[in-house]
């Protein structure tokens, strides 16, 4: 790839600097990798005031917050992880719709200051497309240490756009960064004229000139970058063309025709890919440089644990460590133990309840009406004690440990050492983001799969949540009440565990196709920044919060609805059969019942009966295994009919009941073969 300075080929008159204010702020994105610092980029400038939701018309979740800059306000965008402006996944699509459709004034890319070389073809397909680029070159602190220095002065030089060195987790160059934004928007008239302008080889530039040269409409990018990705076979560009072009049909046609062309030789995607890369190593070239040796990035103590977390036979071992002390002794410990029992027995039962009972006896003269409050089923005795009192501490726990885990760089790692494992179930390590997730949240973890490559592996990844992955409010009860029993609990996981993998195999042999390949970017193993994991933290407990009271509440009301017209009886009445055959008390079945409002709701229940002494041992566990592999709550279920559609959620959810009242009944006869639980 030749390269020449001039226009970026944008094909619209060129973007106005405007003065930011609360009411009409600029707007700034910030798109990168995954792994790259771009949530501590985000944070650092907006603090803990953000807005988390999905992008309109997916399940991506994008944050937004604002910052003021020099008296300049901005809304910021934190945008999924992607590697390219040519989407393979949802987040990658969401991240190019941003680009495309909301008149960002700011482009923030930030890679990695150990991996320029790889990064910057993206820098590159930005500055093609004529956006608004500013570069933001992090973890600088961690490249010095392997002996890498990064020249920003000779890289902006040859890119045409501003280059920052920053150290975001430590806060270094972040005054500058803030500095280099607003010099960015004061000059926006003629920045244009410095960016870099890619000339490829004269075999790909007579590929894309005729193409754009039939393009006439107006774009947000640069009609260059639409004619390349047109020739790349983009659907979306090409239903986006199609509106806008009156000429669509010729026009598309003729991209048909170039591309078989161009492809009887090479594939245009990978020949533009690998200039695209060639130009990339030329830029870097004198402008990054590396004093260290070549095996000093695997020495040391830091290249140690990277090894030892990926070795399976020490990774293992790292991994149960991780559990016990991430998910046994925080999460079940004190989560689910010690705050629990705090909320529970001393602010509810002590205070809140009698407190409302006595209220709702002295104004509500009306029984039917006074116990959608109180009493058993009421919002607020019920609902709102499980939402708060149990809820909300074991969910709590979960976030900070997940975050904690997912800043440390470890999760990466978990991925490349299960996705062996995964691979018999159908599923590859990158699986291992939603699954993990689910002993936080189902429905949440039920929206991620979408970052899944195939149908098949969110099939797959759907059914195992649904079935066999406690969200952490059942699983901090569950572990909670099993704590003291060793056997017990040992059992319980090994019953879970064997349903999951034979569960997962079967799917994967029954279900067509293969598992994709895999690959992901590992990060650095470094030390949690405690910003991060509080701010991701708070947004994912505010995300969990905001969903979860009103389903609590509703699920209350229909419990009441049920209780006070008999229906809630008669489903228990159906139940209590199952419940029996598996040799457990017949008021069991409350918690069944109950699990399907939430499946928190059941292991609450399931927590009543045992408080009271209604369950032994054996029953405990019995239900304990059973209530898991129960079907999921109707939160998860109305996710799972809009992600993979109603026939595959009613299936999964029919597998689950039937598998839930039968593994339950053989757990109960084994164990009353064995004799080991009392």
């Amino acid at each position: 790839m030749k390269e020449t300075q001039g226009r970026s080929g944008r094909g619209e008159p060129g973007r106005r600097a405007r003065r930011g204010n609360a009411d009409n702020p600029l707007k700034l994105a910030i798109v990168g990798n995954p792994n790259v610092g771009k949530s501590v980029i985000f944070n650092n400038f907006t603090g803990l005031y953000v807005t988390v939701s999905n992008y309109p018309g997916t399940t991506v979740e994008v944050s937004r917050g604002s910052t003021r800059i020099d008296g300049v306000d901005f809304e910021v965008i934190d945008t999924p992880g992607a590697y390219s402006l040519l989407p393979i996944t949802e987040e990658e699509r969401v991240t190019r719709r941003v680009l495309l459709e909301e008149s960002v004034d700011v482009v923030l890319h930030v890679i990695d200051a150990k991996n320029v070389n790889r990064m910057l073809p993206f820098t590159l397909q930005l500055i093609e497309a004529g956006l608004p680029v500013l570069l933001v070159v992090n973890m600088a602190d961690e490249a010095e240490r392997l002996g890498i220095e990064v020249d920003a002065g000779l890289l902006e030089g040859r890119l045409g756009v501003p280059v920052v060195l920053t150290a975001s987790t430590l806060g270094r160059g972040m005054d500058t960064l803030r500095r280099r934004i607003v010099e960015f928007i004061s000059t926006s008239a003629n920045r244009s004229a410095n960016q870099l302008r890619f000339a490829y080889s004269d075999r790909t530039e007579k590929a894309i000139a005729p193409v754009e040269a039939m393009l006439e409409a107006d774009y947000p990018i640069s009609r260059r970058a639409i004619a390349i990705m047109l020739l790349n076979g983009d659907d979306e560009i090409r239903a986006f063309v199609s509106k806008k072009e009156s000429h669509a049909r010729e026009l598309l046609g003729r991209v048909d025709e170039i591309a078989r062309e161009v492809g009887e030789v090479t594939p245009f995607a990978y020949s533009i890919a690998m200039e695209r890369q060639a130009a990339a190593v030329a830029l870097v070239k004198g402008a990054v440089t590396s004093n260290a040796h070549p095996r000093s990035a695997s020495t040391g103590f830091s290249g140690l644990l990277n090894r030892l977390t990926m070795n399976p036979l020490t990774g293992i071992p790292i991994l149960i460590l991780v559990l016990y002390f991430g998910l046994y002794r925080f999460v079940g410990g004190f989560g689910a133990g010690t705050v629990v029992d705090f909320l529970e027995t001393v602010v509810f039962e002590r205070w809140v309840n009698p407190f409302v009972d006595n209220l709702v006896r002295a104004f509500i003269p009306y029984e039917a009406i006074g116990s959608l409050l109180a009493g058993d089923y009421g919002v607020i005795t019920l609902g709102l004690r499980y939402a708060v009192a149990i809820v909300f501490p074991i969910v709590g726990s979960f976030f900070l440990v997940f975050s904690i885990i997912e800043d440390s760089g470890y999760l990466p790692r978990l991925a490349m050492l299960v996705d062996r494992v995964f691979k018999v179930i159908g599923l590859t390590g990158r699986s291992v983001i939603p699954i993990t997730l689910g002993f936080g949240c189902g429905t949440m973890a039920t929206l991620v799969t979408r970052t899944l490559e195939t149908r098949r592996e969110r099939v797959i990844a759907t059914l195992l949540l649904a079935l066999a992955i406690p969200c952490s409010a059942q699983l901090g009860v569950i572990m909670g009440l099993l704590a003291t029993r060793p056997v017990a609990l040992l059992t319980w996981m090994i019953f879970i565990g064997v349903a999951f993998v034979v569960t997962g195999r079967l799917a994967a042999i029954l279900l067509p196709g293969e598992s994709p390949s895999f690959y992901m970017e590992l990060p650095p193993l470094r030390l949690p920044s405690v910003s991060n994991v509080v701010s991701k933290t708070v947004a994912r407990m505010k995300w969990y919060f905001l969903e979860i009271v009103p389903i609590f509440v509703l699920a209350s009301v229909l419990i009441w609805f049920g209780k006070l017209t008999g229906l809630f009886d008669a489903a228990m009445r159906l139940i209590k059969p199952l419940v029996v055959a598996m040799g457990l008390p017949p008021e069991t079945a409350v918690a069944f019942l109950f699990g399907f409002f939430r499946r928190d709701y059941g292991a609450a229940g399931l927590y009543d009966l045992a408080k009271a002494g209604a369950l032994s041992g054996r029953q405990l566990v019995v239900a304990s295994i059973a209530l898991t592999l129960f079907i999921p709550c109707i939160a998860q279920f109305s996710v799972m009919i809009k992600e993979r559609g109603i026939g595959v959620a009613i299936l999964i959810a029919a597998f689950a009941f039937s598998a839930a009242f039968t593994v339950g009944y053989i757990a109960n006869l084994v164990l009353g073969f064995l004799g080991v639980i009392g």
